[in-house]
């Protein structure tokens, strides 16, 4: 079968049919809907599921290490997406990346329905990392092949589509944090009929709604680079099989050393990419000074995400044991609080989209951006200390100081994430456009990764100490940033 055009793709989908945009974003749209509603349900209950007691459904671990463990299965989540990323373009085509990896995302979910033991837990976990790698940086792929370079409907179809993201992240956890005092394994049971949903709505519509879109490698190995792949594969997986056979008798392989190792990779990865990139002879004098400006983007970014990503960890944490969970007469679920935040997005993405543009020439610069989204990110560290240094370290808190601090760091999210993966696009290297969007992504993977660190020093005696250290260096960070705005956008040449 000889290469699809673009064009080619764009016309064997039908362009009308949802909203005025192309049929295939209703598939896409529910497909990614359901993947993240199962994704966000399990995520909502997860750490609570390991801390627990086995006589309350728990898997009954020390809650520090399953901070860590919930952090360092963020981190290898978005580090995957390297991986179905490769595979689609050298292999088997985006549209099956997404299928198989909505499978693996299912049996993943269904192991965790199964009471068992640790054993089956990593198990799952292995399936649901794979599964997210291939899935979730794939379908948005598929979504910008719905659409020509200039179709003014492609920004509008994006939204839509993270709107779909945010609706399935708000309704999870409310579910699961419902069906958690009843069982876990019912709440994780119910996260395996979401992607169950979610891939019956893609078989059943792809044929008709996307067409040709994501049938094909862009970028196919040949007969060479199969074989060259096969043997690098076959000698890797014996070689790592070796390390952990030697490894575990010599008790090297520990928990901590397995933390460890993965926070040297989420760092020493994105290095690489930026090194290779800006040595590449295919990278102009132009791009290599803006991935020069792309560097303190990306670490405002990683420490944003630092504070982002504690909602499903300390903060879940915090639910449990330190808010009032009585509240008007309602008693909460610890997990339901994870839903405020895409909640919060979907009410606040419209305003500041239109505000954006209201401002038109007069909006902040992108580094502007980001130092507003690190000054929110880090107000919301402060704002959930305040009650604890106002009314004490033992008594319960109002859970509103969540809600508040959730709010903050939405606000953060809107700051910095869409510009983000926007200045992303307008940075990259041409030669480098996709493994950009990869490396955009590796920040919240060493965001977590060094949340596995850091989450170790919280408990209820330090969070002041905590919560202030971090929130507070956001702080200092941003206006530091603020201040070297001029200086970054003189390195972007003409991006802004």
């Amino acid at each position: 079968m000889s290469k699809l055009t673009k064009q080619q793709i764009i016309e064997s989908a039908p362009q009308k049919g949802f909203f005025g945009h192309p049929k295939g974003l209703f598939t896409l749209f529910f497909t990614e809907f359901w993947e993240r509603f199962s994704y966000y349900g399990m995520r909502a209950i997860l750490v609570f599921y390991m801390y627990y007691e086995v006589s309350n459904g728990g898997l009954g671990l020390d809650k520090t290490v399953a901070l860590s463990i919930m952090s360092i299965y963020g981190s290898l989540v978005y580090m995957s997406g390297i991986i179905g990323g490769w595979l689609a373009d050298r292999i088997f085509g985006t549209s099956k990346a997404v299928f198989y990896g909505g499978i693996l995302i299912m049996f993943g979910h269904l192991v965790l329905a199964i009471p068992g033991n640790l054993t089956m837990f990593f198990i799952s976990m292995v399936l649901i990392v794979l599964g997210t790698g291939l899935l979730k940086p794939n379908v948005s792929s598929v979504v910008g092949d719905l659409y020509a370079e200039d179709d003014n409907r492609r920004d509008a179809g994006f939204s839509i589509f993270y709107m779909g993201i945010n609706m399935g992240a708000f309704i999870a956890p409310l579910i699961a944090g419902s069906l958690m005092d009843t069982s876990f394994h019912l709440g994780f049971g119910v996260a395996a009929v979401g992607m169950f949903l979610g891939l019956v709505v893609f078989i059943a519509t792809k044929k008709k709604n996307l067409g040709l879109a994501g049938t094909q490698a862009p970028n196919p190995l040949n007969a060479t680079e199969k074989k060259r792949t096969l043997t690098i594969s076959i000698v890797s997986t014996i070689v790592i099989a070796l390390l952990i056979a030697i490894s575990i008798p010599l008790g090297w392989l520990t928990f901590d050393s397995f933390v460890a190792f993965v926070g040297i990779l989420a760092f020493l990865i994105p290095t690489a990419y930026f090194i290779v990139m800006y040595r590449s002879p295919k990278t102009t004098e132009v791009e290599q000074s803006r991935i020069i400006a792309y560097i303190p983007l990306f670490l405002a970014s990683v420490l944003f995400w630092v504070i982002a990503e504690q909602g499903a960890t300390v903060l879940a944490l915090y639910a449990d044991t330190r808010a009032n969970l009585n509240f008007m007469g309602i008693k909460l679920s610890p997990a339901w609080f994870q839903s405020f935040w895409p909640l919060f997005v979907i009410i606040l993405a419209p305003m500041f989209a239109w505000l954006w543009v209201r401002l038109g020439d007069r909006q902040p610069t992108i580094p502007q951006k980001f130092s507003l989204g690190l000054l929110f990110g880090g107000l919301s560290f402060i704002v959930i200390l305040l009650p604890s240094y106002f009314g004490g370290g033992d008594a319960l808190v109002n859970p509103l100081w969540l809600v508040l601090s959730i709010f903050f760091v939405a606000v953060g999210e809107l700051c910095l994430s869409p510009v983000g993966l926007s200045a992303t696009t307008k940075l990259a290297p041409v030669a480098f456009s996709a493994q950009t969007m990869s490396l955009w992504f590796l920040s919240n993977a060493a965001a977590q990764a060094l949340n596995a660190q850091l989450v170790k020093f919280y408990s209820a005696e330090t969070e002041i100490i905590y919560f202030g250290t971090i929130g507070g260096s956001a702080i200092v960070l941003s206006i530091i940033l603020f201040f070297i705005s001029p200086v970054i956008q003189r390195f972007m040449k003409g991006i802004r």
